[in-house]
């Protein structure tokens, strides 16, 4: 078994997409089949947009249905997973549970009593324990991922480039305690850090601080990063055209994220929308020691 886990996917079976919230799924599913490969996708009621799932080959279900899923994946010929998209964490009073999920129940309960990483890297396990490969969408669709450099026309001046650094610097350090992904500083003052709320209400809080005066004057920059030691293969920072309309809102100057380590979707549309309304959006060439 452990030899077949480290062959690398064959583009002739299909790759199960579990799709939350968001546009990243459907940017992994286009991805995926451009390179030749054929994709299912299972949507999650409440998070998966019906709008975009309809152009897909698809079936839904809900969190924790895993018996469901054994099935979909036996159906479609399915080995291969990704995990990608939006989906915030049900309380264990919500969580519906099949037959196949209850007898993977105690692994769910502990799987819910510690921080996101944790949470998914368990269930990465339990999918695992059952014969399946969980990948990161990043290993299935490389090309999704943001290169190294300015994306458009601007670039961070310098007093961005030190907001930048003193973001990564604060992200570093709450990654042991597995919080949030995202960060705002403005003229070196700590503005916002990502929680539950995720980025996009994260920016959203801080355009009510600059409305009402409360963010020290100065551009500011949003800064997103991967937690150390992460699990890449789970809930890698992501940015879209959303990020970039949240931080035009925010009166940021830019976003920055780490190159080869974050996602991005429809990156045209990110590009020209930043370009437009004269933002940066940038990958940081991170050193290996960072």
């Amino acid at each position: 078994m452990a030899d077949q886990d480290r062959a690398a996917p064959s583009p002739s079976d299909t790759l199960a997409i579990v799709a939350g919230g968001g546009s990243l799924p459907f940017a992994v599913a286009d991805a995926v089949l451009a390179r030749g490969r054929r994709v299912a996708v299972l949507a999650l009621r409440g998070f998966a947009d019906p709008a975009r799932v309809g152009g897909y080959v698809h079936e839904w279900g809900r969190v924790a249905q895993l018996g469901r899923f054994r099935r979909f994946a036996r159906d479609y010929g399915c080995r291969d997973i990704v995990f990608i998209g939006t989906v915030m964490r049900p309380s264990l009073s919500q969580v519906r549970l099949d037959f196949g999920a209850l007898m993977a129940l105690p692994h769910i309960i502990a799987s819910l009593r510690g921080g996101d990483d944790h949470l998914l890297t368990t269930v990465g396990r339990v999918f695992e324990h059952y014969g399946f490969r969980v990948l990161g969408a990043h290993q299935v669709a490389p090309e999704i991922l943001v290169p190294a450099g300015a994306l458009g026309r601007h670039r961070p001046a310098a007093q961005d480039d030190a907001d930048i650094a003193r973001a990564l610097t604060l992200l570093h350090a709450m990654g042991p305690s597995d919080v949030g992904q995202a960060a705002v500083v403005a003229g070196g003052h700590v503005i916002a850090v990502e929680a539950a709320e995720g980025t996009d209400q994260m920016l959203a809080r801080v355009a009510d601080l600059r409305r009402s005066g409360r963010v020290p004057a100065g551009r500011g920059v949003l800064v997103k990063a991967p937690k150390p030691g992460q699990d890449q293969r789970f809930d890698l920072p992501a940015i879209g055209p959303e990020t970039v309309d949240g931080v035009v809102r925010a009166g940021l100057a830019g976003v920055a994220v780490v190159a080869g380590q974050t996602i991005i979707a429809e990156p045209q549309l990110v590009v020209q929308k930043a370009d437009t309304a004269n933002v940066f959006v940038a990958g940081l060439q991170m050193p290996p020691t960072a």
